[in-house]
C-alpha cells in the first residue's frame, strides 16, 4: 500500500505585524486552540484554488490565487501518529475585512502580534507561523529523525 499524507493549506493572513487567528470549536479535533485559517485539499484542487476555498469559507475573503505566495512549509506529526504537509500560503493583498464565517467550527476570530502569539495556539500553527517570521521555510515537527537536518524541529 502507497503511502498517503494529508495536505493542508494555511492562511497566513499578516497586517501591521499581526497574524490573524481563528480559535477552534465544536468541531472534536484540537477545539480551544488558535489555528490558521485552513484546510485540506480536496481531490482535483490545486494548493491556491484549496486556499481560496478555504480562506472564504472561514473567513468571508475572497483571494486571487496568483496573488498567493508560499511563505512556510511544515512536515508535522500530530500526537494521533497522522502525518501532514503544511503549505502557509500569505496573499499579497486582500479586499473586506474577515469575518467568522465558520461559527459552528470557530468561537472567534482575532488579531495577534506575530511575536507574541497566544499560549495556546496549535503547534503546527506557530511552527508555521515563526518559520515566517524568523525567514525561515521548513521545518519538521513529530518526527524521531537522525542527525542534524536544517530546519528540523524534533518534538
Amino acid at each position: 500500500m502507497a503511502y498517503t499524507s494529508v495536505i493542508d493549506v494555511m492562511l497566513l493572513l499578516v497586517r501591521d505585524d499581526t497574524v490573524l487567528l481563528a480559535l477552534r470549536s465544536g468541531t472534536g479535533f484540537a477545539d480551544n486552540w488558535w489555528n490558521c485559517p485552513s484546510g485540506k485539499i480536496e481531490d482535483g484542487e490545486d494548493a491556491g484554488t484549496a486556499l481560496c476555498r478555504e480562506a472564504h469559507e472561514e473567513v468571508g475573503l475572497r483571494l486571487d490565487p496568483v496573488s498567493l505566495s508560499l511563505v512556510s512549509t511544515v512536515r508535522f506529526r500530530n500526537d494521533h501518529g497522522e502525518g501532514r504537509l503544511g503549505l502557509f500560503f500569505l496573499p499579497q493583498h486582500w479586499d473586506g475585512e474577515p469575518v467568522n464565517a465558520e461559527p459552528h467550527k470557530c468561537s472567534r476570530i482575532d488579531w495577534f502580534p506575530i511575536d507574541a502569539l497566544p499560549d495556546n495556539t496549535y503547534p503546527y500553527t506557530r511552527l508555521g507561523v515563526e518559520l515566517y517570521a524568523t525567514g525561515r521555510n521548513f521545518a519538521v515537527h513529530g518526527w524521531n529523525l537522525t542527525g542534524s537536518q536544517p530546519g528540523q524541529v524534533n518534538g
